[in-house]
């Protein structure tokens, strides 16, 4: 019987065989041919879009703010290992590959290399298929701006990268050297100049423009210009590789005016401006709502290049754009994640210039009274006004009132605000510092069910013009450097530098305006970086203790010192390459001190 079986399956087999020999042929029809793909141009585009879906977003749960001296993320997702500098070529913590919290993943050095590979495998096939249309012209000037941005994060993550400008065979020699800091650098602004030489000067501000790709280049070659690449022998001694990480020659001034040159070309473009520049602000509460709606708008003449996160293929992800709930407080239902550090917030100016200081009897009084516009655009305090209490917190507070303090009882204990860590609601997600962002958090969702549709800034105008006085500055341009700083404070309603501001104390004032401008917008990790002021900036987070008196009156602040430990190593300076990288191709040299 089982031989009988056995026969007639294989005349099936045959029959089916003989009646169509061609069966191997036949398309598939869950998925495209290359032929297919590469003769579609509805279908290439459709490629070049799901290279796009590579980008770094920034509204995940867990932000770069949280990796340097601006924020602290609450929920313990290793990223403290970081602030630790206790990273290594075998644990990279929350910037691991394929680490579960995503936030991340995009920027890692194989995923990096996977949508290179996208990229290097466009160019291939439209040259390989002899596209040449118009709409073909624009996706290879977007795809030369992709190819750059992602090798622009392995430059400021690694130094100098294996260069990888085709696609590999298996019979290929994959392993690979790494190339210099100064040829990797070459190689993206040469990708950028393609770029900028094909796509239009405006355009879909989701998509590269002209002004995208020199905005990048611009960025690209300010960091290249920076004094941790030209300082490899003050902090790496002894490594045998000093142009992995930096330059070893050349001529550093012609450096800061290529930079220079760079940002001056976007300007020249005449087509971005920075948002609401020229109003006369009456109020301090106009200057703050003019820099809040900044982020709370789809496009305007700031914005060069935007990102939407793309909700239809991630809805199954619960890390998908909850901006508003990953960082609202928690008497919000909110999650709290990412909490401005004690230091980030007195970084914020008084509203007259002055600095802010605890220890001027007035400022410790009134810590939140008089403070600049950005201040109340970005943070959320004890005592400011948010919006209405969800159902269930409003009898509480009907006010909508941020609670992150505690009020004496009668019998001397304390009771604990609604947005403490010891309050009634959700306290495991809420603040150690005191304090919520509220930067980019639209107060009209209610993020504890809706999302708010907001889009990423990648680039935006005042970077360019922050970009530009900073080479100006080191070029010993100091007027023109402090007009374009002046610009950006005038926009958002603070006084002027003096004119008698140059040299070393110009540097600083245009570091601080840099830190508070673009304050959680992925720069600072980097900044302290590129300006070897991390030892300094990497301190442990403080936090503040507010404390009411029993029956009414004015609070006490008192600072608390450490909040989550930090600590600086030089070997955080850059990335280790993975182990696993470094054990599949024994020509990369792994980055000092690792």
């Amino acid at each position: 019987m089982k031989h009988l079986l056995y026969t007639l399956c294989l005349l099936l087999c045959l029959g089916v065989t003989s009646c169509n020999d061609n069966f191997l042929d036949i398309t598939p029809v869950d998925r495209y041919s290359d032929a297919t793909v590469w003769t579609d141009e509805a279908l290439v585009n459709t490629f070049v879009n799901n290279i796009y879906r590579g980008q770094k977003w920034g509204f995940h749960t867990v932000m770069l703010s949280a990796l340097c001296d601006e924020a602290m993320e609450v929920w313990s997702w290793e990223s403290q290992p970081v602030v630790m500098s206790e990273l290594s070529p075998s644990y990279q913590g929350i910037l691991a590959p394929n680490y579960y919290v995503l936030s991340f993943n995009n920027i890692t050095w194989n995923n990096l290399y996977t949508n290179i590979r996208a990229c290097n495998l466009f160019f291939e096939n439209v040259e390989a298929y002899g596209l040449d249309s118009d709409a073909i012209q624009q996706l290879r000037g977007e795809v030369h701006y992709l190819r750059a941005y992602f090798y622009y994060w392995l430059l400021i993550q690694w130094g100098g990268v294996p260069l990888i400008d085709r696609t590999f065979d298996p019979s290929d020699d994959m392993l690979v050297a790494r190339n210099t800091f100064e040829e990797t650098v070459e190689f993206i602004v040469k990708d950028l100049d393609a770029a900028a030489e094909i796509l239009p000067v405006e355009g879909d501000k989701a998509r590269a423009t002209k002004g995208a790709a020199l905005a990048l280049k611009a960025r690209v070659l300010l960091y290249a210009a920076s004094d941790l690449y030209a300082s490899q022998s003050q902090w790496a001694s002894g490594y045998d590789h000093p142009e992995l990480i930096g330059y070893v020659g050349g001529d550093r001034q012609a450096r800061w005016q290529q930079a220079k040159d760079a940002a001056k070309a976007v300007m020249d473009l005449g087509v971005y401006g920075l948002y609401g520049e020229g109003k006369t602000f009456a109020t301090v509460e106009e200057a703050t709502q003019n820099y809040t709606d900044i982020f709370l708008c789809h496009n305007s003449e700031e914005d060069i290049m935007l990102m939407y996160y793309d909700i239809n293929h991630n809805q199954s992800d619960w890390q998908y754009p909850r901006f508003g709930l990953f960082n609202e407080p928690n008497g919000y239902h909110g999650w709290g994640g990412n909490t401005p550090t004690g230091q980030m917030v007195d970084s914020y100016e008084m509203a007259d210039g002055t600095s802010f200081s605890w220890d001027n009897p007035e400022h410790a009084a009134h810590p939140y009274v008089g403070r600049e516009p950005r201040f109340y655009a970005s943070v959320s305090y004890d005592g400011s006004k948010w919006r209405q209490r969800p159902d269930d917190v409003i009898t509480y507070d009907s006010e909508g009132i941020i609670q992150t303090g505690y009020y004496e009882q009668a019998d001397g204990s304390y009771s604990a605000g609604i947005d403490t860590r010891q309050g009634p609601f959700e306290n495991w997600n809420a603040t150690y510092t005191g304090y919520y962002m509220r930067k980019f958090i639209d107060p009209t969702v209610n993020h504890q069910y809706n999302l708010q549709s907001w889009p990423w800034r990648q680039l935006r105008y005042a970077e360019v013009l922050l970009n530009y006085a900073e080479a100006c500055i080191e070029l010993g341009q100091y007027d023109e450097a402090r007009s374009y700083i002046n610009r950006i404070r005038q926009r958002a309603g603070m006084p002027d530098i003096p004119a008698s501001v140059t040299g070393d104390e110009l540097r600083e004032r245009y570091r601080h305006e840099r830190k508070i401008e673009l304050a959680y917008e992925q720069h600072r990790y980097f900044d302290i970086r590129r300006w070897m002021i991390a030892p300094e900036a990497i301190q442990p987070a403080q936090g503040i203790d507010i404390r009411y008196p029993y029956g009414g009156g004015d609070p006490t602040y008192t600072v608390i010192e450490s909040v989550q430990d930090r600590q600086w190593n030089d070997k955080a300076y850059f990335m280790p390459i993975y182990l696993d990288e470094m054990q599949k191709n024994n020509l990369l040299i792994q980055n000092p001190l690792y």
